[in-house]
């Protein structure tokens, strides 16, 4: 749990002293949750197209995976593509879905080699079937890494979620299985398509908003929240230690009486 320790300042200092002071401490988040919003906002703010904004995020990704190693941080989920982000513009989908597509193929080599294993959650079916049959591939290639365990939501959305979660216990009912005072907490938790994972102890949003959109309603039930005006192509390892050290300041007590 984190405590009230406050580490060092993190500006001046170098990437990799900046991170790995986390990794020495009693006090790292393991599970770090990300909306990783502002890419559109970048790429017009640079008169560029909004697929560039995209890329650039791309780049982003790699380094906060980068981050999270060095930080000794055990979970990292990143929100990808929501539910929603299907109504957007078609360019824009063709122009994510390819953004996919390239990376599931020229960058899970990489992650793998790097110990990264790699799961996805959100509606995957939604996808064209090459990219389902890459999603597949990526997580049978990885299932056995440890060194981080990265989980990118892709189609996803909480109250899907947990609208499929009440209609497996439904079914759980039904069939008999479970009795209706059985569904508790942990039961309906086991059918979400987080089940197996450890609830986000901190969830960091960059561009400046302070919402959820849809993102791990369930979840974040008790997770810290540290919201950034960085927009996300911009987001590297300062800005992720920043987070960490932030914190660190919370106390965090999960309804309990303060002592």
């Amino acid at each position: 749990m984190a405590g009230n320790a406050e580490l060092p300042a993190i500006p001046d200092r170098t990437v990799s002293d900046a991170v790995e002071t986390f990794a020495a401490s009693n006090n790292v988040p393991k599970h770090v949750a990300i909306i990783m919003d502002g890419n559109g906002r970048w790429a017009r703010a640079r008169h560029l197209p909004r697929v560039a904004g995209h890329r650039a995020g791309a780049q982003a990704v790699r380094k906060v995976i980068e981050s999270a190693i060095r930080s000794g941080v055990a979970w990292l989920t990143l929100y990808a593509f929501s539910s929603e982000n299907w109504r957007r513009p078609a360019d824009e989908v063709i122009d994510l879905t390819g953004l996919l597509r390239h990376y599931l193929r020229h960058e899970v080599a990489e992650l793998h080699s790097q110990g990264v294993c790699l799961r996805f959650i959100g509606e995957r079916d939604r996808f064209d079937g090459d990219i389902q049959a890459d999603l597949k591939s990526a997580e049978a290639l990885t299932v056995g890494n440890s060194r981080l365990n990265l989980v990118i939501a892709l189609s996803y959305g909480a109250r899907g979620e947990i609208v499929a979660a009440v209609r497996r216990a439904i079914g759980l009912v039904q069939s008999g299985d479970r009795s209706l005072d059985q569904i508790d907490e942990a039961v309906f938790g086991s059918l979400l398509e987080t089940r197996g994972m450890p609830d986000p102890d901190l969830l960091i949003r960059t561009s400046g908003e302070h919402r959820l959109s849809n993102f791990l309603l369930w979840q974040c039930a008790y997770t810290e929240f540290v919201f950034q005006d960085v927009l996300w192509p911009d987001f590297g390892p300062n800005e992720f230690s920043a987070a960490l050290a932030e914190f660190t300041k919370r106390e965090r007590r999960f309804g309990a009486r303060p002592s």
